[in-house]
């Protein structure tokens, strides 16, 4: 089983910083990607960012510029490095990794952006 434990949720506001991590757990599984996703109120679960074992990188247009994604070197931890905050990106943030036999997710971490 892989597990996913998330930190660094908050309130920020606009203009400000965050960073999320994630940390899987879990060594009987290769890890292709790890990632982030989120969910705004009344919208569907959608991609933030996606980083491959091969560090090939995957953003969503409106966080291109701004968010930054990066994973450790043992690949079991991923990070989402958040600056330029708008209220936009008010949402809950789902940590995700999958491999050829998995797919696992995080608790979810609340962002707020907001003055």
């Amino acid at each position: 089983q892989v597990q996913l434990v998330e930190s660094g949720g908050g309130l920020v506001q606009p203009g400000g910083s965050l960073r999320l991590s994630c940390v899987a757990s879990g060594s009987q599984y290769r890890i292709n990607a790890m990632g982030w996703y989120r969910q705004a109120p009344g919208k569907e679960r959608a991609l933030v960012a996606v980083i491959t074992s091969r560090n090939i990188i995957t953003y969503t247009d409106s966080v291109k510029g701004r968010f930054t994604i990066s994973r450790n070197n043992a690949g079991n931890t991923v990070y989402l490095q958040m600056n330029s905050l708008e209220p936009e990106d008010t949402a809950v943030y789902y940590c995700n990794a999958y491999g050829p036999a998995f797919s696992a997710w995080g608790q979810g971490s609340q962002i707020t952006v907001s003055s």
